[in-house]
């Protein structure tokens, strides 16, 4: 047995063609706006291939390129006036930040209506609440790619090792509103691989790699392997990349993500159809209001 394989550049494309289909139909074309700050390597290729999914589906997309000098209370202020340009559909700040400069200050700052990260404390309150919100690109893309794919989601057993605010937690709120049954792990949980070898669903977000091995994996789950790191440099120098789940469990996974090429590549689509779901909302004069239902008792 060796499991299917849930590429993501298909499933992110899909995301990205509803993305393109529905900005088409707005009066007026979403706009992405991203504030960078500095020179980091790998905040000015995430920045850019933001920007180029966004121009491929048909959104402006504007880059605010600052100097590491910038201060905090200047960061604030374009903020401000982003917030409140109606021509900007979709606000995200690049993180790291340099030091000295507050982070959740200014993740806070930006409008949670406008808030395609999905990070701004009310739409996390929303997105528990079962209220409409955008949420976490990450958590949403691995949604996304189960329905691509056609994996069921209600009625599953669906185990979380991962507690982070940008993954474990918010994929829970997701999960339990489309009914699955959520138990939320993590690396210090005791007994892990008894959870894990219940789980028809099983998510990984811890971040050590092949933290779960063949033998924790319940046969014929679906696996979803969202950590990537580095273990090393391959003969041509290249960072050699390995998922938080041991290759071996392909041999009893129904299904599996690899990694690279898995969940990644949804975290971007995902976020352009934030922007366009934010722009719906925002050029009908409301808030966000489709991502997620009330999950019910």
């Amino acid at each position: 047995m060796s499991a299917a394989v849930l590429a993501g550049p298909p499933a992110a494309q899909a995301l990205l063609d509803q993305a393109r289909a529905r900005a088409a139909q707005l009066p007026r074309r979403p706009e992405l706006h991203v504030i960078r700050l500095g020179d980091d390597p790998a905040s000015l290729s995430y920045v850019s291939l933001k920007e180029k999914k966004a121009l491929e589906v048909g959104l402006g997309s504007t880059v605010h390129a600052l100097p590491e000098t910038t201060s905090e209370a200047e960061l604030l202020g374009l903020i401000e006036r982003l917030n409140a340009d109606p021509a900007v559909s979709g606000l995200l700040v690049q993180l790291p930040l340099p030091e000295g400069i507050d982070s959740g200050r200014v993740l806070d700052a930006v409008s949670p209506d406008k808030d395609v990260d999905g990070f701004h404390p009310v739409n996390v309150g929303r997105l528990w609440s079962g209220a409409p919100a955008l949420p976490p690109c990450t958590p949403a893309g691995v949604v996304a790619l189960l329905d691509h794919y056609g994996l069921p989601i209600a009625g599953q057993r669906a185990v979380i090792v991962g507690r982070s605010n940008i993954v474990g937690k918010p994929l829970a709120a997701l999960l339990l509103a489309r009914d699955a049954t959520v138990t939320l792990a993590h690396s210090r949980t005791p007994d892990l691989s008894d959870l894990t070898r219940q789980a028809e669903l099983l998510v990984v977000a811890v971040g050590q790699a092949h933290l779960i091995t063949a033998e924790m994996v319940r046969p014929g789950a679906t696996v979803i392997d969202v950590g990537v790191n580095r273990v090393g440099l391959s003969k041509s120098g290249k960072a050699r990349l390995a998922g938080d789940v041991h290759p071996d469990a392909a041999e009893v996974a129904a299904a599996l993500t690899p990694v690279p090429g898995g969940v990644g590549p949804m975290t971007v689509a995902q976020l352009i159809m934030n922007t366009v779901l934010a722009a719906e909302r925002l050029q009908a004069g409301e808030g966000p209001q489709e991502l997620v239902a009330v999950p019910p008792l």
